[in-house]
């Protein structure tokens, strides 16, 4: 079978008659200049050196040559074989705490920022994986279902915010288990979760979603966000500037704090990893080298017919025409005797 891949670069023969036609042009507005200057007779022994067939083999030469470029850049494949494409990766599924407590600025820019930038990184880095996202506070959804769509994921990864989940607080168990819900059928030891929030569980129900994911074979990677000292929440206006701090209804200062306990347990248990998150980010760099550098499973397989590339052969010809246009000559030698030169 032959066919060009690149067929709309064979709009460029129309370069082949332009330049044909370009040629004939400069040469009958040659003759009319000369016809000017002299008689005939007179200018046929100026020119009687030039040699017209070889002007007329250069010209050919020249156009044959841009034919076959063109041909060339158009990729002309003939001969074919079939192969079996399988692409490889895990399903990783990203659960991120869009709880009030994320926007605390213990960590520059902000909590949340900063889990954001290091979401859309592991992301960057995903070769033939699918990543999901979901988004949890109080409660828990799917904010993107598995895909391998990363520039969709990451549209849906700016879209988190707090203001997207009604019910605040941060339920870890409901988080865990409506991410469990989002993988699909595959091999246990091809699913990750990673998770990243500060760690203040307000419900309670941890437990009962890690034992879950260690009967699932999900492996959970954990990040911290925060201090564990503690540090005010900031009060957001509608602009999200920053306007004070949250207080409790006795005029208190609301403060958050990172518990890692609970995180750390959640990883060893399922064989992940915990990772405390610094304002530098190496933690999170070696979060997205460890979940990327797991190994993958085939999960998609399709068979497909790859062209045998021949554009080498018309862009030699090409160039050994070009080599040759240089040494054919357009002169010939002439003796010719003037009769009057004794008198």
């Amino acid at each position: 079978m032959f066919r060009f891949a690149n067929v709309d670069v064979l709009l460029a023969y129309l370069l082949v008659p332009a330049l044909a036609g370009l040629a004939w042009w400069a040469r009958a507005r040659t003759r009319r200049a000369l016809a000017l200057v002299g008689e005939r007779h007179l200018l046929d022994r100026l020119t009687a050196t030039v040699d017209r067939r070889g002007r007329a083999a250069k010209l050919a030469a020249l156009l044959a040559a841009v034919a076959l470029l063109v041909t060339a850049l158009a990729r002309p494949q003939f001969g074919s074989r079939v192969e079996t494409v399988r692409r490889e990766g895990q399903d990783i599924v990203v659960a991120l705490d869009l709880s009030a407590s994320m926007t605390a600025e213990d960590i520059a820019p902000s909590r949340l920022d900063r889990a954001r930038f290091a979401v859309a990184d592991l992301i960057g880095r995903l070769e033939g994986d699918r990543v999901g996202l979901v988004a949890f506070a109080g409660e828990a959804f799917v904010q993107s279902p598995l895909t391998s769509d990363y520039g969709a994921a990451t549209l849906f990864l700016n879209a988190m915010d707090p203001d997207m989940i009604s019910v605040q607080g941060t339920n870890l168990g409901q988080a865990v288990g409506v991410a469990l819900d989002a993988f699909a059928e595959t091999e246990r030891r091809h699913r990750v979760l990673v998770l990243i929030t500060d760690g203040e569980d307000h419900e309670g129900e941890v437990e009962e979603a890690v034992d879950r994911a260690v009967e699932a074979g999900v492996r959970i990677y954990t990040v911290g966000i925060g201090s564990p000292e503690g540090v005010p929440i900031p009060e957001l206006d509608d602009a999200g500037r920053p306007g004070g701090f949250r207080r409790d209804e006795d005029g208190t200062v609301v403060t958050t704090r990172l518990d890692e306990a609970v995180l750390q347990t959640m990883a060893e248990r399922t064989g992940g990893l915990y990772y405390r998150a610094s304002p530098a980010g190496d933690e999170l760099e070696a979060l997205a080298d460890e979940v990327t550098g797991g190994e993958g499973q085939a999960f998609e397989a399709e068979q497909v017919t790859l062209f045998d590339e021949q554009y080498q052969l018309f862009l030699g010809l090409a160039l050994a025409l070009l080599a040759g246009e240089v040494l054919i000559p357009d002169r010939r030698r002439v003796r010719a005797e003037w009769s009057g030169r004794f008198k």
